[in-house]
């Protein structure tokens, strides 16, 4: 229950803000995503681990921004949170770069 009270603050704050985030940079998404995401999530989106998403093939790129935002920050699984390392801009960043690796 706590995380869907944090999730609904996130979305309620960033809808009270409109405006507030700089559109996001791909180009700087890609830059995260080496530095922190590729280990695991591998070159171009397609997994090195297994259970991984392949973001290549579109998983899990269904959801909103603010829910992967939420996803990213609070860390799933095997995954680390990455709350308090990446700003959420910078978050929004690497799921704009993501989304550019669908094929």
């Amino acid at each position: 229950m706590k995380a869907i009270g944090g999730l609904t603050a996130l979305l309620v704050a960033a809808l009270a803000a409109p405006g507030a985030a700089l559109a996001a940079n791909v180009v700087e998404g890609q830059r995260i995503y080496n530095q922190h995401c590729i280990g695991c999530h591998g070159p171009g989106g397609n997994s090195a681990i297994p259970n991984a998403p392949k973001f290549a093939r579109g998983e899990r790129l269904m959801q909103p921004d603010m829910i992967l935002l939420a996803s990213i920050k609070a860390g799933k699984m095997t995954m680390p949170s990455f709350n308090g390392i990446l700003r959420d801009q910078e978050i929004l960043d690497v799921i704009a770069y993501l989304r550019t690796l669908q094929r």
